[in-house]
């Protein structure tokens, strides 16, 4: 009767199998769909799993409400704005559908404005992946107020929802390169660095099936052996930070040429395009790695309070926070010659 539009689906995050069985149950129970089935020109807006308990059970009543968008981006921007508004989402799904709103946002509104893009849009608009349209134009006043919005909705910053909006493109880009993968980072089963996942839409398209493979392997553990000189306690002071504790090795000067080596090449490739490192960009690029950084950091605190009392893995923490404070000491030092 209704009709299921896989873009649609592809912005709602999946239920596991114990949970689509329990939703199941509690319609069967209570003998009545109880939500609504929200509709749009006959296409299933919200209630996907509803629809697939109804077709099992047409015995069962429910109800439609039909909503009215101006066109496909609008619709998106609600789904994932009514799915954000939803518990269980995990910190990757959150900032995945911060982000596609926020794409599909700038598109609606390119929409009302007139734009009809160039000879590519139309056939990415049918393949379901507007989304992977690069960025070539530099952000509007509309753009600023749709991101300014989406983090007041969204209790988020400016920034963060830009960089929502380039880390759903880069899963976007990572699931067509190799399919399955956005499922994997969505529920955390891989943990990819925010700027690792984004870098997969800036890339060309040669490469970026190498680059989301990248994105499973698991980043090397830093060594148990210490560096052998200890941080210069002189330059500074961290509260609450025990600065005697040596920091830990960091990665290999070889395996540090190799990934070094590999940016290099996919910046070659990336040479013929007009985009041009500005200060922003630079500063941007380094603000989304703080910011990485204390995000995860901040998480893997949160979920893991019985770990981080154990003796052992405190003192490990105290080292990467030491290595951490050289490194940026060293950073400070270079700026300031």
């Amino acid at each position: 009767m209704f009709q299921i539009d896989p873009e649609f689906v592809d912005k709602i995050p999946p239920l596991t199998e114990e949970e689509f069985q329990q939703l199941e149950e509690n319609i069967i129970s209570e003998g009545v769909v109880l939500n609504p089935l929200v509709i749009w020109n006959n296409l299933i807006i919200d209630g996907h799993n509803r629809y697939k308990i109804i077709q099992k059970h047409p015995e069962i009543p429910y109800s439609v409400y039909e909503k009215e968008f101006s066109d496909r981006y609008a619709a998106i921007a609600w789904i994932c704005k009514n799915q954000l508004g939803r518990r269980n989402l995990t910190p990757q799904q959150k900032k995945y559908l911060i982000g596609e709103r926020y794409e599909a946002e700038k598109k609606a509104h390119g929409a009302a404005d007139g734009f009809r893009g160039n000879q590519h849009s139309d056939e990415s608009v049918v393949r379901g992946q507007f989304d992977l349209l690069p960025e070539s134009q530099p952000d509007s006043d509309k753009s600023n107020k749709t991101r300014k919005q989406i983090a007041a909705e969204t209790h988020t910053s400016d920034s963060y929802v830009k960089r929502a909006g380039q880390y759903a493109r880069g899963v976007n880009a990572a699931e067509e390169a190799v399919p399955g993968i956005k499922q994997e980072i969505l529920t955390g089963r891989i943990k990819p660095t925010e700027a690792a996942v984004s870098a997969v839409a800036k890339a060309p398209p040669a490469v970026r099936r190498e680059m989301a493979e990248q994105l499973r392997k698991p980043r090397e553990k830093p060594s148990a052996k210490v560096l052998e000189e200890s941080p210069d306690e002189s330059d500074g002071d961290i509260s609450g930070c025990d600065t005697d504790i040596d920091p830990v090795e960091l990665p290999s000067k070889r395996n540090r040429s190799r990934d070094i080596a590999f940016m290099r090449s996919i910046g070659d490739e990336m040479a013929t395009s007009t985009a041009v490192m500005t200060v922003e960009d630079v500063l941007y690029e380094l603000e989304d790695a703080a910011e990485t950084l204390i995000d995860r950091w901040d998480l893997c605190m949160e979920q893991n309070p019985s770990l981080i009392t154990k003796e052992e893995c405190r003192t490990g923490i105290q080292k990467l926070i030491a290595t951490t404070i050289e490194y940026l000491k060293n950073v400070r030092g270079g700026l300031s010659e």
